[in-house]
């Protein structure tokens, strides 16, 4: 007498649960994403500060004194400035934050960070133990 219809799929409900559990999935992992990229571009930015010190080094060992940043850079760094460049802004670290003692005789030159651990609390080699500092900096040895 009465035909039963069976229909098969999913109520609205069942679907709105489903692209909510997508939704969140998604946004924590756009977040995680997120985080590796700054880690990983502070790792390149720590590394390209040690390249600069070697290169700066190496020209104290052959000429006797530290000279400008941009003149350092150029002559020790294979490529030119291509190591020394923020992996984010592409802004020359030489240009932003390098400076050398008017006696020729020091420099710091920093990068500044995404994500603290930094050594320093600025762009001026003003160091400090503090694990949300911003700035990762290099001195001379000599």
């Amino acid at each position: 007498m009465f035909k039963r219809y069976r229909f098969f799929g999913f109520t609205l409900l069942e679907l709105l649960v489903v692209i909510s559990i997508i939704g969140i999935l998604l946004a924590v992992g756009a977040v995680a994403f997120s985080n590796a990229q700054k880690k990983g571009r502070d790792s390149r930015r720590r590394s390209d500060m040690k390249s600069l010190q070697n290169a700066f080094e190496q020209y104290y060992a052959q000429n006797g004194s530290y000279a400008d940043c941009d003149t350092m850079a150029d002559e020790n760094i294979s490529g030119g400035h291509q190591a020394t460049k923020d992996p984010k802004t592409g802004v020359l670290y030489t240009d932003a934050n390098c400076s050398v003692a008017t006696d020729h005789s020091s420099y710091c030159v920093c990068a500044e960070l995404e994500t603290g651990g930094g050594n320093s609390s600025d762009g001026s080699c003003n160091w400090t133990t503090d694990p949300n500092s911003n700035y990762f900096c290099v001195q001379n040895l000599q």
